[in-house]
């Protein structure tokens, strides 16, 4: 029955890594009175989504903004399913318009069906690298991210049809690979924001039911 459990696992992190690419940030445009951010983002991730986003700029010599976001598909139970971000952008490369950028995360993500409720833990790593101007900017993007630890909470209907079935934590193996384009045009303390991609599993064998991945975000920087 173990292998009951980590099929549903499997099949469940199919569909948790979805939602809310971090806020895209234009380095030229955030200027020195700019400490802060708030994004809104609305797209598709998996599934319809929306997010919540902030950043925080801290004063150092490589320009590093701290980003916490929570995002949540547009399902019948809003509270059922969700994914938090907290981590990191640093601005490592800056040569004239040419900026690139490395971004660090931890991911707490929520999924609950009929069957099963799973709590996962997780990492995402990504790197963006494009041309950056004040008002506009395009770059693009790859990364990777992955479920180190989830916990499963089968649910009374599962127990009936498996009634040997084991909740527990599990350490799968599967992760994401993405890649895209993000684009921007920023006027005053403003940014409307574009991200387009794939996303592939790690074994480069199988793509989720929608492949593709869009976000259209609105920053307010201050």
């Amino acid at each position: 029955m173990k292998k009951i459990s980590l099929l549903v696992t499997a099949i469940a992190l199919f569909f948790i890594p979805y939602l809310g690419k971090a806020q895209n940030v234009n380095w030229k445009s955030f200027s020195d009175s700019h400490q802060q951010l708030i994004n809104l983002n609305v797209g598709w991730d998996y599934a319809p989504s929306v997010g919540l986003g902030y950043g925080y700029r801290i004063n150092s010599k490589i320009p590093v903004v701290m980003n916490a976001s929570f995002s949540l598909p547009l399902g019948h139970n809003l509270p059922d399913d969700f994914k938090t971000k907290l981590g990191a952008q640093l601005k490592v490369v800056s040569i004239g318009n040419f900026s690139a950028t490395a971004k660090v995360y931890g991911l707490f993500t929520r999924y609950q069906s009929d069957y099963t409720r799973l709590l996962s833990f997780g990492s995402e790593f990504a790197a963006v690298a494009g041309f950056y101007k004040k008002h506009w900017y395009v770059a693009g993007e790859c990364g990777f991210d992955k479920a180190i630890s989830t916990q499963v909470m089968n649910s009374g209907k599962m127990k009936e049809y498996y009634p040997g079935i084991q909740d527990g934590w599990y350490v799968p193996t599967g992760g994401n690979f993405f890649y895209g384009i993000q684009s921007g045009i920023s006027f005053k303390t403003n940014d409307v924001t574009l991200n387009l991609g794939k996303t592939i599993t790690q074994d480069f064998k199988s793509t989720p039911l929608i492949p593709f991945y869009f976000q259209v975000g609105f920053n307010r920087r201050f």
